[in-house]
């Protein structure tokens, strides 16, 4: 029981010593390259940060047989992956964290609702249609990474025609381009195979503590994968990169649905991963989808006083709406 609990804290010491060095080196990449730290923290560190999460489903998927397990956990990582938002607010001390940020984040928030939107209607479908399996990748596999590559090419292009002129101020002028790339590299390889051990870690923590496959397992599972998610974001926003931290969660969760998804569907020996589903997912798809849209309104209200002075009004109903979700979908799996 001990040496389970020591290995899950030298796990959480890797995460925060890798993914304070991946904020860092992906900011170096940013200013080198003249890329956004929208479109570094949506292509670069969202990726390397979902990596775990989509290893882990893929474990659960084609190892254990429980594909319904992998679904449920990248779905509850992303809906605590924006309850992670309200965190970052309260740390957030200038003021409110979506009143400094890019309103190009409205794109990638609702790419997030229609992929969320998309899978649960695929669900659906499975269930009272047709699974659309098709050998290897379903046909709703291949609409949601084809509309996770459009939605990408929309914000891309979006950031292109919004781009600010180039800073005179370069805080890496010291440091060359080669090295910040080995160093994301190294940081990249540490964070996900520190994620999938984390992840390993934690379903010994399920299984010694008799936690099991239950709602509480499966709850506990999504916030250990989730966190290189926090840990980016935090130490993102610590040096002062609001966009890519925001940029990070929300890239996650549409990489999660849009590729994650599709991967659990190749490991499935043939059978359709939205047909296994269970449909308590629907209630997890909604919470994403209206904790996004809250995202979406604090980014275009842009109100920069915080009401109860800590954190501003958005934060508080992120985590209301997260907490209304976990409790409802208690409710589903206990009846």
């Amino acid at each position: 029981m001990v040496l389970v609990w020591v290995k899950f804290l030298i796990c959480v010491l890797l995460v925060l010593l890798f993914g304070t060095r991946l904020s860092r080196y992906g900011d170096v990449i940013a200013e080198k390259t003249g890329l956004s730290g929208i479109w570094v923290g949506l292509l670069l560190l969202a990726i390397v940060t979902s990596l775990p999460e989509i290893i882990t489903g893929i474990s659960a998927v084609a190892v254990v047989n429980a594909p319904d397990l992998g679904v449920g956990t990248l779905f509850g990582s992303n809906a605590f992956n924006l309850s992670v938002i309200a965190v970052l607010d309260i740390v957030h001390r200038p003021g409110s964290l979506l009143a400094s940020a890019s309103q190009n984040h409205r794109l990638s928030a609702g790419l997030g609702i229609l992929l969320a939107a998309a899978a649960a209607g695929a669900m659906l479908l499975s269930t009272r249609v047709w699974d659309g399996a098709f050998s290897w990748l379903g046909i709703y596999s291949v609409v949601l990474v084809v509309l996770y590559l459009l939605g990408s090419r929309s914000i891309y292009q979006r950031e292109r025609a919004t781009a600010a002129s180039p800073t005179e101020v370069l805080r890496y002028e010291k440091m060359s381009s080669w090295r910040a790339y080995l160093g994301f590299g190294i940081s990249a390889i540490g964070i996900i195979g520190t994620g999938v051990w984390l992840a390993t870690v934690g379903n010994e923590i399920v299984a010694v503590t008799g936690l099991g496959s239950t709602f509480v397992g499966s709850l506990f599972l999504a916030l250990t994968t989730s966190l290189p998610e926090v840990v980016v974001a935090l130490a993102a926003l610590r040096i002062g990169a609001v966009d890519m931290a925001i940029a990070d969660v929300l890239g996650s969760n549409i990489f999660n649905i849009g590729f994650g998804i599709p991967f659990f569907d190749i490991f499935s020996g043939g059978a359709s991963i939205f047909a296994t589903a269970s449909p308590d997912h629907f209630i997890t798809a909604g919470v994403i989808a209206v904790m996004s849209l809250i995202v979406i309104i604090g980014l275009v209200l842009r109100t920069r006083r915080k009401a109860p002075v800590v954190m501003s009004w958005y934060a508080p109903v992120l985590l209301a709406v997260y907490a209304a979700g976990a409790y409802f979908l208690f409710r589903a799996g206990a009846t």
